[in-house]
């Protein structure tokens, strides 16, 4: 057996051992259910783990994570989760969560082709051309790659309260929030980014679905 599938395994009892010595009924108490109050939407990057970045337990966030944190409303996975944890976990809170240093977002910026992931980086690529004024503005490289970043995490909390699984949560006046953050890899710190929604209210109008 190769030695790194045999580590995993060999941490897996340590971490058990650990877990039943501080709580021996931590293991019944979490196979009982699941109530969290967050969904995290993140990048499937290694380097940024839901829970250890907020220092939670399992238990405690539900997790959806793809390439660059994107919600994409042909994405079955990602509506699946959305309604399952909206509409069975009634969950109050959704974070979509970037980071710098992505590589989903690097690609965009460039006109490499790196498979078939290309056509999931496009929906990038609509986020630079939407923000192109500004982006244009940013002389520095890196600069511009983390501003990148960011209107990306701004673009999908937006295209999160466009679902019709939000709005019908929204208009069954369920307190549903949404928010943007950004992980920072270099200092672990985590960036608010001021972008919230508690209903549709800021939406344009062709957005809103009837009454």
């Amino acid at each position: 057996m190769p030695e790194l599938y045999d580590t995993l395994l060999k941490n897996n009892k340590k971490w058990v051992e650990e877990v039943t010595e501080k709580d021996p009924d931590f293991f019944s108490n979490l196979s009982k259910g699941q109530a969290p109050p967050v969904l995290w939407i993140g990048c499937a990057d290694s380097r940024v783990p839901a829970n250890v970045i907020t220092g939670t337990q399992p238990g405690e966030i539900f997790v959806h994570r793809n390439i660059a944190n994107m919600v994409i409303h042909t994405d079955m996975n990602m509506l699946s989760v959305l309604d399952y944890a909206v509409n069975v976990l009634y969950i109050r809170h959704i974070i979509v969560c970037g980071h710098y240093g992505c590589g989903g977002v690097r690609a965009a910026m460039n006109n490499t082709q790196n498979g078939i992931i290309d056509n999931w980086i496009c929906h990038i690529k609509d986020v630079y051309r939407l923000h192109h004024e500004e982006l244009s503005q940013i002389a520095d490289e890196e600069a511009r790659y983390n501003r990148l970043v960011e209107l990306n995490v701004v673009e999908q909390v937006l295209d999160l309260a466009k679902t019709s699984i939000v709005q019908n949560a929204w208009k069954g006046d369920k307190p549903l929030w949404l928010h943007g953050w950004v992980y920072s890899l270099d200092n672990g710190l985590v960036k608010d980014l001021d972008v919230t929604y508690g209903s549709n209210a800021e939406l344009l109008d062709i957005y809103k679905f009837n009454e």
